[in-house]
């Protein structure tokens, strides 16, 4: 669901910026700002990228595992699903002769989800079947917070926004135990 979720709003920017520039070309790819070695992807040059900078828990979510399809007299357990916010940077990685370039795409990237914060079924039809909403907030970074977060990237800074994704949900639908329609207590289920 990570993947797909960055996948989708990474389509539906660039989608927006080829409307809005009259391109043909992508201008938002989903990638790494660096290779393994440390030195910069080539397919980041005179793009906006986006990628994963962190992972965390959504608190706000908690539920138990309950018991689902009744049948035959048993219902099975299945763990509730584990939901995250993903914190996605979008940067703008271009050369110092096109930095004004830079800028204004970065600004029209911010505009696309500034207009749609949220995706969902209703206006994004293509949005993957395991993802129910997605909610794009901007993040505010302290300029020592930004510091350490393009040191610890491994890079130099460029112009950028962090978002935070909220509520992807991940769900392996592994049943977790049983439970008699008469009696109350949970059978655990050994894999």
């Amino acid at each position: 669901m990570i993947e797909a979720a960055i996948e989708h709003i990474t389509r539906q920017a660039n989608e927006y910026l080829r409307r809005r520039f009259e391109m043909s070309e992508d201008m938002v790819v989903l990638s790494g700002i660096q290779e393994q070695d440390g030195s910069l992807s080539p397919q980041v040059f005179n793009k906006v990228v986006v990628f994963l900078v962190s992972v965390e828990r959504d608190a706000t979510f908690r539920e138990a595992a309950t018991p689902v399809e009744p049948g035959k007299g048993r219902r099975v357990l299945r763990q509730p699903p584990i939901c995250f916010n993903l914190y996605v940077m979008v940067a703008a990685h271009f050369s110092a002769a096109n930095y004004p370039e830079a800028l204004k795409v970065l600004s029209k990237v911010v505009e696309f989800f500034q207009a749609r914060p949220v995706f969902d079924r209703h206006n994004s039809p293509s949005l993957d079947r395991g993802i129910q909403r997605l909610v794009i907030d901007v993040e505010n970074l302290s300029l020592s917070d930004q510091a350490i977060l393009w040191g610890s990237l491994g890079g130099r800074y460029l112009p950028s926004v962090l978002y935070r994704i909220r509520m992807i949900a991940i769900d392996s639908a592994a049943v977790h135990g049983q439970v008699s329609e008469l009696d109350t207590t949970a059978t655990e289920l050994v894999s």
